[in-house]
C-alpha cells in the first residue's frame, strides 16, 4: 500500500488502465477473435512498460499543492487518459480512427455513454470495454469525490458545507492526501466490486447472456447507460431485469446509501434524507404525467380495463423517469409499448429536465444535483413565509439556516453557471453547423453526462457519428465540464486556489 501512494495518482490510474486492456484480449481470445485480442494485448505490453518507466521518473515528485494537484489529476483523467485508452480502440478496427476513439473513451470515462457507432459495428469485446471504462470512471469518481471534492467543498458539498468553494475544510488537515484517496479507495472497493458482481448475477438469472448482463451491471453502477444492443429494452431479462436494475439505480440518488458517508449526511434518518425524497417525488410527478400525457391523447376506456397493459405501461414510466433523473438513460420496454399504443413521441425536453436535476452530491450520477435543487426550494419556500410573516425567524436548527441561506446563495450560482455553459455549448454547436432542437439536447446530454438523451433530438433523433469534428470537439469538452463541475474548474484556475 506504501508503494502504491508513492506513485503520482495519474501514474496509478495509467497502470490500472493498461492491466483492464488484458481482459478485452482475454475475452477476444476465447471468442477466436485474434485481431481485437492482439490490439489489447500489444497495448498492454506497451502501457505497462511506458508506465513503470514513467513511475520511476516522478516516484520523487512531491506537489507543492495536493488540492490543486488532484483537480488537475481529475482533469487530466477525463481528457488525457482517454488517448491511452482509445489506442486498443483503434487498432482493433480497421477504419476507426483515433480522434474517433479517443472520444468514444472520454464519452466513457465521463460515464455519458454517448457512442459514434452502432451496437453491430463494434465485435462483443469492444463493448466489454467500453463498459469496462465507463465503470471504472464511475468508482473514480465516487473516490475522488469523498476523498478530494468533500474537503475542498466543491461537487455539491459546498451547498451544506459553511464557506466558500474550493475552501480548505477540516479534512484537509491530514497530512497526506494520497493515504485519505486510498482509504477511500479501499473503503468503497467491497461494496462497488460486490454490488457489480450481484447485479450481474441477478440479470443472468432474469434471462440475459454473460455479456449483456455484465455491460448493464458496469453501467448501471456508472449510470453510464452503455448496452451491446441496439437498445436496452431489447435484452432478454425484461420487466424483472429492469426491477433489478431499478433497485441498484437507487444508489445514484444519495450518498448516504455507500460506505464511508456517515459524516456528509444532511439527515440523520433516511426517510428525512432531502435527495430521496426529492428523487421520490420528482419520479412520481413525473411518470403520473407522463402516463396521462399518452392516455388522454387517445381516450381509449378499453386500454384502462386491461390491467397488464395499465401496469405495464405505469411500470415503464416511472423506470424510464428514474433512469433519466440518475442520468443512465435505460428505456423500459412498458415506456416504448406506451408510446407505440398512444403514438407520441417521447418528450425530450421533459426527460432532459430530469437529466438536468442528476442524482445526489458525491454519487455517479451528473446534473446539477438534487442537493442543490432542494436547497433552492427551501430557500423559495422560506421567501414565501416571509411574504407572510416578514418579521419570523427560520427554524430547523443552524446546519438548515445555513443549508438554505449559504447553501442557496451557491445553489444559484451554480445552477446560472451550468446555464450559461449550455447557452455557450448550444451556441458553439450552431456555429458548427447544427439547428436549435439538436444543439438543445446534445447540449443538455452531454454537460449532464446522459448520452441516451440525444435519441429524442428532434425527428429521427440526433446520431453522434454525423457530427462532424468541431462539434465532437466541443461535445467532448462539455462532458467533462459536465462531470468535473463549472466551480470545480473554477477553483483549479482560481489565483487564489493556485496561491494556498
Amino acid at each position: 500500500m506504501h508503494s502504491l501512494r508513492a506513485l503520482p495518482l495519474f501514474v496509478l490510474l495509467m497502470a490500472i488502465g493498461a492491466v483492464a486492456m488484458l481482459v478485452p484480449a482475454s475475452h477476444a481470445l476465447a471468442l477466436g477473435n485474434f485481431r481485437v485480442s492482439r490490439a489489447f494485448a500489444y497495448s498492454f505490453l506497451l502501457f505497462a512498460i511506458f508506465t513503470g518507466l514513467l513511475g520511476l521518473a516522478s516516484g520523487a515528485a512531491r506537489p507543492a499543492n495536493h488540492s490543486r494537484a488532484h483537480l488537475l489529476t481529475m482533469l487530466a483523467a477525463f481528457t488525457v487518459l482517454p488517448l491511452m485508452l482509445a489506442v486498443p480502440f483503434a487498432e482493433a478496427l480497421p477504419g476507426i480512427n483515433l480522434f474517433d476513439a479517443w472520444w468514444e473513451m472520454v464519452s466513457s470515462m465521463t460515464t455519458t455513454g454517448a457512442t459514434l457507432y452502432a451496437a453491430a459495428d463494434l465485435p462483443p469485446s469492444l463493448h466489454l470495454w467500453r463498459g469496462m471504462v465507463a465503470w471504472m470512471g464511475g468508482y473514480f469518481v465516487l473516490v475522488m469525490a469523498i476523498s478530494v471534492l468533500a474537503p475542498l467543498r466543491l461537487g455539491g458539498f459546498e451547498v451544506y458545507f459553511a464557506g466558500d468553494p474550493g475552501a480548505s475544510s477540516a479534512a484537509e488537515s491530514v497530512s497526506d492526501s494520497r493515504a485519505r484517496i486510498m482509504r477511500a479507495a479501499v473503503k468503497l472497493a467491497p461494496a462497488w466490486f460486490g454490488l457489480t458482481l450481484a447485479l450481474w448475477v441477478g440479470l443472468l438469472i432474469a434471462g440475459d447472456t454473460p455479456l449483456v448482463a455484465l455491460i448493464h451491471a458496469m453501467s448501471t453502477l456508472s449510470t453510464s447507460g452503455i448496452t451491446s444492443l441496439p437498445n436496452f429494452s431489447a435484452a432478454s431479462s425484461g420487466v424483472a431485469g429492469e426491477m433489478l436494475i431499478f433497485v441498484f439505480l437507487l444508489l445514484a440518488l444519495s450518498r448516504r446509501l455507500w460506505p464511508g458517508a456517515r459524516e456528509l449526511r444532511v439527515a440523520a434518518r433516511l426517510v428525512q434524507d432531502p435527495e430521496l425524497r426529492l428523487a421520490a417525488a420528482s419520479v412520481a410527478a413525473v411518470a403520473i404525467a407522463l402516463f396521462l400525457r399518452h392516455w388522454l391523447v387517445t381516450y381509449e376506456i378499453a386500454f384502462l380495463a386491461d390491467a397488464r397493459r395499465l401496469a405495464a405501461a405505469l411500470w415503464g414510466t416511472v423506470f424510464t423517469s428514474l433512469s433519466f433523473l440518475t442520468t443512465t438513460g435505460f428505456e423500459s420496454k412498458g415506456w416504448i409499448a406506451a408510446r407505440t399504443w398512444s403514438g407520441l413521441d417521447a418528450p425530450g425536453l421533459l426527460l432532459g429536465g430530469l437529466a438536468i436535476f442528476g442524482g445526489g452530491v458525491a454519487t455517479t450520477a451528473g446534473g446539477v444535483k438534487l442537493l442543490r435543487v432542494y436547497a433552492l426550494l427551501r430557500h423559495g419556500e422560506r421567501e414565501m413565509q416571509r411574504l407572510v410573516h416578514p418579521s419570523s425567524l427560520g427554524g430547523g436548527g443552524t446546519g438548515a439556516r445555513r443549508l438554505r441561506r449559504e447553501g442557496a446563495y451557491i445553489a444559484w450560482v451554480f445552477f446560472m453557471l451550468f446555464a450559461m455553459s449550455i447557452a455557450v455549448t448550444m451556441m458553439a454547436l450552431s456555429a458548427a453547423g447544427l439547428s436549435f432542437e439538436p444543439a438543445t439536447m446534445l447540449s443538455i446530454a452531454a454537460l449532464s453526462n446522459t448520452g441516451p438523451l440525444a435519441a429524442f433530438s428532434g425527428p429521427g433523433g440526433a446520431v453522434w457519428a454525423n457530427l462532424g469534428v468541431a462539434a465532437k470537439l466541443v461535445m467532448s469538452a462539455a462532458m467533462v465540464l459536465g462531470r468535473l463541475e463549472t466551480l470545480a474548474l473554477i477553483a483549479l484556475f482560481n489565483p487564489e486556489f493556485w496561491r494556498r
